[in-house]
């Protein structure tokens, strides 16, 4: 009889030492901090997701996929899991500037850094003053685009505008 319990407890012990094994490699494919703590994420792959963050000093509301803290600094984390390059795309660094503007706002600490997430790369983007003063004053056009009667396209990439819900009716259509 002891030698069956042996055998489950070596079984037992061999499984939970593969689930963790398991466990920490998709942690480190998630490009997450090792050792950071989950205190925001819109995934609901942990639990409920999360209201957005708002800003009422900036008028700009978000929902980052991931914020961590790790030794009371905060992290914005934004997963693209289909975009392949070589460096972080401008809207994207753009994008995580804002998450950061919205965790400064709702967490009372300035993030140093944010990470995003491609498929198959991890970018540590430092949220310089020059960085927020790019993303205010791409704010700042969009609202005042918000009133004009025609916008200028902003992109030069056909395939993002095959994708576009307004192509039928846009006369700058590159698709």
């Amino acid at each position: 009889m002891a030698g069956l319990f042996a055998i489950l407890f070596l079984v037992a012990l061999m499984i939970a030492l593969a689930l963790f094994l398991s466990a920490r490699k998709q942690r480190a494919q998630t490009g997450l901090p090792y050792g950071a703590r989950i205190v925001y994420a819109d995934t609901g792959a942990w639990k409920k997701v999360e209201r957005p963050l708002f800003s009422r000093r900036y008028g700009l509301t978000g929902k980052p996929d991931y914020v961590m803290e790790e030794r009371g600094a905060m992290i914005p984390v934004e997963v693209k899991p289909n975009r392949v390059a070589p460096a972080p795309r401008e809207s994207d660094t753009l994008q995580l500037a804002a998450y950061a503007l919205l965790v400064e706002e709702h967490f009372g600490a300035t993030p140093a850094y944010g990470l995003l997430k491609y498929r198959d790369a991890i970018f540590q983007v430092e949220l310089t003053d020059e960085l927020r003063a790019r993303l205010l004053a791409t704010l700042a056009a969009l609202r005042r685009d918000l009133d004009a009667r025609d916008v200028a396209r902003s992109h030069a990439e056909p395939r993002r505008c095959r994708a576009c819900g307004y192509r039928d009716v846009c006369g700058q259509s590159l698709a």
